[in-house]
C-alpha cells in the first residue's frame, strides 16, 4: 500500500467497508491466511465457510474470478461454459495482482482494481456467512454470499466438482 502524509492508503476493499458500500467486515486474526486450511485454523472455522477467490484466464485475455467453497475444487469447463470463454487456466500471481489490485492467497471475494466477470458456485449460497481473502494474506473478510453477489453482479452456478467424501 502506498503512503499518503505518513498514513497508509486504504485498499478499494478497506474504503467500500468504511464507507457501507459494502456491508463485511475485515478481521486480523493474527496469523497469515494464505490457503484455506491456515484460514479456517485462524479463524476457528470450518474449511467449508472459507472461500475460494480464484483468478481464470481464458486464451483471448478474458478473466473470470470464481467464487468457491474452500473444500471444494472449482470445474474449469463448467466454469468456461457459464463464463462464455474458451478454455480457462489459473492466472499467475502476477496476472493477479494486476487485474484483481490484491495479491495471490489474500484476494477478496468484492473490490477489485477493474470490474471482473464473477462466477459464485451455488454451494456457496447456502452459507449464511462466510470468510473470504481480506486483501492480504494476514486479513480475512467476513461476509454474507448474497452480497458478494449485489456487490459485484455475480452469476450464480453450479461450478465445482462433485465431492468425494
Amino acid at each position: 500500500m502506498m503512503q499518503t502524509n505518513g498514513l497508509p492508503e486504504l485498499s478499494l476493499l478497506e474504503r467500500a467497508i468504511a464507507d457501507g458500500s459494502v456491508n463485511a467486515e475485515l478481521m486480523l486474526p493474527g496469523a497469515p491466511t494464505p490457503s484455506v486450511e491456515a484460514a479456517a485454523r485462524a479463524l476457528g472455522v470450518a474449511e467449508s465457510q472459507i472461500l475460494k477467490s480464484l483468478l481464470f484466464i481464458a486464451r483471448d485475455g478474458r478473466v473470470v474470478l470464481a467464487i468457491a467453497r474452500g473444500s471444494s475444487r472449482v470445474d474449469r469447463e463448467a466454469l468456461a461454459l457459464v463464463h462464455g470463454s474458451g478454455r480457462l487456466r489459473l492466472a499467475t500471481p502476477e496476472v493477479a495482482l494486476e487485474r484483481t489490485g490484491y495479491p495471490a492467497g489474500g484476494i477478496p471475494p468484492v473490490c477489485h482494481a477493474e470490474q471482473l466477470a464473477v462466477v459464485v458456485d451455488s454451494a456457496v449460497m447456502l452459507l449464511d456467512c462466510a470468510f473470504g481473502g481480506g486483501g492480504r494474506v494476514d486479513a480475512m473478510l467476513r461476509i454474507a454470499p448474497a452480497e458478494i453477489v449485489r456487490v459485484t453482479n455475480a452469476m450464480v452456478a453450479d461450478v465445482t466438482l462433485p465431492s468425494v467424501e
